[in-house]
């Protein structure tokens, strides 16, 4: 059976989507964005034609994507702890994927066009940070975690 080809849909011209349990309409560019700028020190600006969150103004943490050369996919690429994108790609392949170009980094893709809850999105946002954060900055984003606060270890 040979697959469909994907009506492709640009963002700006698709109805909004709800954002998980919330009836009310997202915009995900919008949601991403107040996510990572609320991280220390993050700057936004346009990487290869795409929203992209650096720290410093040079490493990069997330990248915004919407239909990446065709692929239908609104969503973010981001940095991720080791041997979790085998983990999240293999346990919910229709929520998470192996990007193109960092993916052999270890990357993880997010598709945002199903349900995500943003306190979810929140956490995967702030562990990318971590991974690429320099140590002084990472300290304070961990300490300033409700779990940190709470006397709770994190590994």
């Amino acid at each position: 059976m040979v697959p469909r080809p994907r009506q492709v849909v640009p963002l700006s011209q698709r109805p909004p989507a709800t954002f998980g349990d919330v009836a009310k309409r997202f915009d995900p560019l919008d949601v991403v964005r107040s996510l990572a700028m609320a991280l220390p020190e993050v700057t936004e600006r346009l990487s290869h034609g795409s929203p992209t969150f650096f720290i410093r103004g040079k490493k990069t943490f997330v990248t915004f994507v919407d239909n990446h050369h065709g692929d239908a996919i609104v969503g973010i690429w981001c940095a991720a702890p080791l041997g979790a994108q085998a983990e999240l790609v293999d346990d919910e392949p229709d929520r998470f994927f192996v990007p193109p170009y960092v993916g052999g980094r270890g990357w993880i893709g997010v598709r945002l066009a199903l349900a995500i809850d943003r306190d979810e999105l929140a956490v995967i946002i702030t562990e990318a940070y971590l991974q690429v954060a320099p140590a002084k900055l990472a300290i304070e984003v961990r300490a300033a975690q409700p779990d940190a606060q709470q006397g709770g270890a994190r590994t």
